[in-house]
């Protein structure tokens, strides 16, 4: 348990599983755009219809997260009847309300304003972390890396984003950044009694069912699916899965803020991506893209950097091993 516990709190561990992670949602962003293309019909679906294709897309994530870590660990993954609540609470804030008020948001607002206002939830990640659940301690450090990191986002946005404010719009997708930390926050508690992967697993089926049926009562319909839809859906659905089944046992084994304030490179990757697979959307300057890069390490160095490994409060606190440790 001693060798485990130091892999999953070493620097490269946690370097190189959380620039997968961002790396994966950076993907999301040219693969969803695809997906508009090629499931709908001039490629910009309705508010409903959007709902539907995430909750479609969630619904399969939690599905392909159950069997393949099932088939891996040779048993069935599932919660405890005791922490049904808790997969509950992760599924409302880390799929249902971050998604609602993000895809509504989104459609309300520019692309560049959406992705600096949502790359503010490392800050609400390590805020609440620090001033609600006194999970750790908000240093000067964390601030600056913040900060450093919010403005490589910015950077990479300078072209598109003006700074007027909107409820529907703006106010949405800051609600969603709220959001989602909140539900990081919640998966480094509840994953001290229940495995990570069972979390994110179900809580993907549950917030993946309840946006599907929004979807079609609002009235949201696919207007096309054919082989290469399904390609994208697989793609989506897989990326979700290992991405946030990695981040989980990431946030279990470390403080919210030494894996959070990686998520400022998840918009960079974003832009990266667009750019290579969908060049005619791509608006981004490579100089502001290496500002960019150069802010969000400096972010991430500045908060991981450690002088003093015996003073230094970013290694994870030693814990009792519980049975989700023991599978994790």
């Amino acid at each position: 348990m001693k060798n485990e516990k130091s892999i999953f709190t070493s620097w490269v561990f946690v370097t190189i599983g959380a620039l997968l992670c961002t790396a994966l949602w950076g993907s999301a962003t040219p693969f969803i755009k695809l997906g508009y293309r090629v499931m709908f019909e001039g490629g910009s679906p309705d508010v409903p219809s959007t709902i539907l294709f995430a909750g479609i897309r969630f619904f399969f994530a939690g599905l392909l997260t159950v069997l393949i870590y099932s088939i891996a660990r040779k048993k069935l993954l599932y919660p405890k009847l005791a922490n049904m609540h808790k997969v509950g609470a992760v599924a409302l804030f880390q799929t249902v309300v971050q998604y609602f008020f993000f895809y509504v948001g989104l459609a309300n607002t520019s692309g560049a304003k959406g992705t600096v206002i949502s790359g503010s939830s490392s800050f609400f990640a390590i805020l609440i972390s620090a001033l609600l659940f006194r999970q750790e301690k908000l240093t000067v450090k964390k601030v600056v890396a913040c900060i450093i990191g919010f403005l490589g986002i910015i950077a990479v946005n300078l072209n598109g984003l003006d700074f007027s404010m909107n409820l529907m719009g703006d106010a949405f997708v800051l609600f969603s950044a709220i959001s989602l930390g909140v539900s990081s926050v919640l998966i480094k508690i509840f994953s001290g009694d229940e495995d990570p992967v069972v979390i994110s697993g179900y809580q993907f089926v549950m917030g993946g069912a309840v946006m599907v049926a929004v979807g079609l009562i609002l009235g949201g319909k696919i207007d096309n699916i054919d082989l290469s839809a399904i390609a994208i859906l697989i793609y989506l659905s897989a990326l979700s899965a290992v991405a946030y089944a990695l981040w989980g046992i990431l946030l279990k084994h470390n403080p919210v803020s030494r894996v959070t304030i990686f998520s400022f490179m998840t918009p960079v990757f974003g832009v990266l991506l667009t750019a290579l697979i969908l060049p005619d959307e791509s608006t981004v300057h490579p100089v502001n893209l290496l500002i960019s890069l150069v802010l969000v390490c400096l972010g991430v160095f500045l908060l991981n950097y450690v002088h003093n490994p015996k003073q230094n409060d970013e290694i994870a606190e030693p814990s009792t091993p519980t049975e989700g440790d023991k599978e994790a």
